[in-house]
């Protein structure tokens, strides 16, 4: 799929590894399955990730690297060879085991073992893009799924109770309806392999899905995910991480009321 298809309907992209795995509930599914009906680049996209998938679990299946991963994989020995005889910050254990292997072999004995290779050298995501992607699929996946929220109330004293029992904190809850950003309710999600708080404000009919959690303090940061405006902070001990598809700049004043609000 070209980058102009896949911003074309980058939620559905988000559920069509799923759908092939066939790990979607029966509502995720059928909404998936009628988009295929009108969709021909998602129709393209998903013939294609079962291809591949039939490739990989073929027996007998052999792939010779290109030479120029064979190139990049020697300079990174190199590299590490020099970190380890100076103060350069030596690699992670699993890149020597990786890097090792590839080494002393001359072809990569199936199309997964290539790929997951390829992977490790040339893409190898930060923890922080791993994180933002669980945010981009909850948020997308409460409004497509209309479950945007467990507790659907704009009374910030309702919310904020109505998490007691159901995590193991307390999250600050504000409505900043006189701000022009109502609070919607909140609800209980999923992400980073823990339960979070995700409360869900609006401005000007877009969602605004906040997810709280308990983490340690890091640097406020913002970032553009497949069309989504994302901006992070900590404080008092929680991380906060708000997405939209509202223009960066409500999003940041979203971010700066909020703030104030939870420390008035």
């Amino acid at each position: 799929m070209s980058e102009a298809q896949q911003k074309g309907c980058p939620e559905w992209r988000i559920m069509l590894h799923g759908f092939v795995d066939g790990e979607l509930d029966s509502v995720q599914a059928a909404q998936f399955e009628d988009h295929l009906a009108t969709c021909a680049n998602c129709r393209t996209e998903m013939e294609g990730v079962r291809t591949v998938r039939e490739i990989i679990d073929q027996d007998d299946v052999k792939w010779r690297p290109p030479e120029a991963l064979r190139s990049q994989v020697l300079s990174m020995l190199s590299f590490e060879q020099l970190a380890t005889a100076s103060s350069l910050p030596r690699q992670a254990p699993v890149w020597r085991r990786a890097l090792d292997f590839i080494r002393q072999w001359s072809f990569v004995p199936s199309l997964a073992v290539l790929a997951t290779g390829a992977f490790l050298f040339a893409n190898a995501p930060s923890q922080t893009l791993l994180l933002q992607n669980q945010i981009m699929a909850s948020h997308v996946r409460s409004m497509m799924a209309d479950h945007l929220t467990d507790v659907l109330t704009s009374d910030q004293h309702t919310v904020k109770p109505w998490f007691n029992g159901k995590i193991d904190f307390s999250p600050p809850v504000s409505d900043l309806s006189k701000e022009g950003f109502p609070l919607v309710g909140g609800r209980v999600d999923y992400i980073g392999g823990r339960a979070v708080a995700a409360l869900v404000y609006r401005r000007h009919g877009h969602v605004i899905n906040l997810f709280i959690w308990p983490a340690a303090s890091a640097a406020r940061a913002t970032a553009v995910h497949d069309g989504y405006n994302m901006t992070q902070w900590s404080d008092g001990g929680l991380v906060f991480w708000a997405i939209s598809d509202v223009a960066p700049g409500d999003l940041a004043e979203f971010a700066s009321l909020f703030r104030a609000a939870a420390r008035a």
